[in-house]
């Protein structure tokens, strides 16, 4: 194996090797086991009613909210690139969930979250996760906000204990709507239920921050419907309660026909699950200073929803709060998360006859909660402030993810906030007109040893220059070209100095090869200066070498032109 080889195969093994393999070789002990288990406990507590929370609300039963939470959560910490992800069901996901069981059954569902899953090791293995990390902020705030009002407007139904006579429809209109029709047959007791949850999570996040919030308020809930007797629809009432093992693993049904119609979703599903789990783990290494590898995480991300399929799951992601809560309890690395899963696969085989008496109130509660949390409030405020553009792309944003769907608001936002950035990066593009004599020129104290244009030129009052400071693309590419095709015919020399430019794309470059050509036909000179070595070469590919142009070091470097 030759030395370049040994470097690629260096630098694979380095992007896609497990964080627990790096953690492992760096020493693990008996302190760090420690750390991780209370981390793992801590974690395990917050996930365990919110996983039930978001599973209901994503249309289907609680205990796929566990699987999930178990199985996935324990393949992401396996084999992922961040040391403290925490994977599980999110409430992100809710909405496409919901629509993919009211399109395609739950069968459909998990065909779904499997072919994402492969999706997802696809990407990673072809490095997309470079790239999906540079969704704009606006966008990722809008859709965040987003999301957080259709899962509230979700758990209206349970929160106000309503009968609803027809079908619950997913759009929010049409379900603001069928609910407001519903309103005669609200459910003071599960109002109230819902209300003391809320006030419990909120009040203890503020005087009692390390207790775990979530469950205490979930089983003071509990305790408040079952022993007063409140006729409130709890899990066992809905659901029959949830099972206390895991199922056997099983491939999901399919045939082509299958495979075609829930293909949509599953590209959805990796869309939003990568950017997501990218996310966290971006959270992740802003609390810690650690660095994550975005590549191998996609791939994990991928092997945790296959999983999770298989035992009958629904979508994985990295979560924010839990992976935000495992930070914060002190985790040392991945055997944090692994251990999560471990702790909650504890508590179904243990207390799986509890959840059928927590109220559905109490876990509308906690999701209203999350929603309310979930809503980036000074983010949003800022940018609204901060320009036109950012604000036209968080709103356009906002108001497609709640009013079409999802994938839409994220493409939309993605599109218009990369406009957003060409037109302020082609506006930075400058061309300055230097005619010798005329303006005088001073030398670039910023820009190396390029020597003032004047005295290179001085003598040759038949000489022009323009200097192109900025990257020059095709976004700048018709306000240059027309300044470009200004050259005077009677000048006998044009020097275009590219000292100042970072770099040049094949669109700029189609440009200078255009006014080279202008050029040779009027008989004018064409120098190019200062080019660095790329955009050397970019142009030259393009076709701008002789005998259009000629290229010089600097300007001082252009021979004078010959008398006639």
């Amino acid at each position: 194996m030759d030395q370049t080889s040994r470097h690629r195969a260096a630098s694979f093994s380095e992007l896609y090797t497990p964080k627990l393999v790096t953690v492992l070789r760096e020493g693990y002990h008996l302190a760090q086991f420690k750390a991780d288990a209370i981390a793992g406990l801590t974690v395990a507590i917050v996930a365990l009613p919110l996983s039930m929370a978001i599973a209901i609300a994503s249309g289907v039963g609680p205990e796929k909210g566990l699987f999930t939470a178990i199985v996935g959560g324990f393949l992401v910490s396996l084999l992922g690139g961040s040391r403290f992800q925490i994977g599980g069901p999110a409430g992100a996901f809710i909405v496409l969930v919901a629509a993919t069981v009211d399109r395609h059954g739950v069968d459909g569902l998990i065909l779904a979250t499997m072919l994402s899953g492969l999706m997802m090791v696809a990407a990673g293995y072809l490095r997309l996760g470079t790239y999906i990390k540079f969704i704009p902020y606006p966008v990722t705030v809008g859709f965040t906000a987003g999301i957080a009002v259709i899962i509230f407007a979700s758990q209206l139904h349970d929160l106000f204990g309503l009968t609803l006579v027809e079908k619950e429809p997913g759009d929010l209109i049409p379900k603001l709507m069928v609910l407001a029709k519903a309103l005669p047959s609200l459910n003071p007791s599960a109002l109230g239920i819902a209300v003391l949850t809320g006030a419990i999570i909120v009040g203890l996040k503020k005087w009692r921050p390390t207790w775990p919030g979530m469950l205490i308020a979930v089983a003071a809930g509990s305790l408040v419907a079952a022993l007063g007797g409140l006729d409130v629809e709890t899990i066992g009432t809905r659901f029959g309660g949830i099972p206390s093992m895991l199922p056997e693993p099983s491939l999901p049904a399919f045939d082509t026909a299958k495979i075609v119609a829930v293909l949509p979703d599953a590209i959805s599903f990796t869309l939003l699950g990568a950017i997501e789990s990218l996310l966290s783990a971006v959270v992740a290494d802003g609390m810690t200073g650690r660095r994550h590898r975005s590549n191998c995480e996609l791939v994990a991300q991928g092997a945790a929803n296959i999983g999770s399929a298989l035992f009958g799951g629904i979508c994985v992601t990295g979560t924010i709060a839990r992976t935000a809560t495992n930070v914060r309890a002190g985790a040392h690395g991945p055997v944090s998360g692994m251990l999560h899963s471990a702790f909650l696969l504890l508590f179904m085989l243990l207390a799986a006859p509890l959840a059928s008496y927590i109220p559905l109130a109490a876990l509308a509660g906690v999701l209203a909660v999350v929603a309310w949390n979930m809503i980036e409030r000074p983010a949003f405020r800022a940018l609204l402030a901060s320009s036109r553009g950012d604000a036209a792309v968080l709103l356009a944003t906002f108001g497609l993810v709640i009013f079409r769907d999802l994938t839409t608001g994220i493409v939309v936002g993605f599109a218009l906030g990369a406009l957003l950035f060409i037109g302020r990066m082609a506006r930075q593009v400058e061309v300055e007109a230097h005619t010798p004599l005329l303006v005088d020129d001073v030398a670039d104290d910023t820009n190396g040893e390029r020597k003032a244009y004047d005295a290179a030129s001085a003598t040759d009052p038949d000489t022009v220059v323009y200097r192109i400071s900025g990257a020059f693309f095709f976004g700048a590419a018709a306000t240059v070209g027309s300044v470009l095709d200004r050259i005077a015919d009677q000048r006998r020399t044009f020097i275009l100095d590219c000292s100042a430019v970072p770099f040049l794309d094949s669109t700029a470059a189609n440009v200078i090869e255009g006014a080279a050509r202008k050029a040779r036909k009027a008989g004018v000179r064409f120098y190019i200066t200062g080019a660095s070595p790329q955009v050397r070469r970019m142009l030259i590919t393009h076709g701008v070498k002789r005998p259009l142009v000629r290229f010089a070091a600097s300007v001082k470097d252009v021979a004078p032109a010959p008398a006639e």
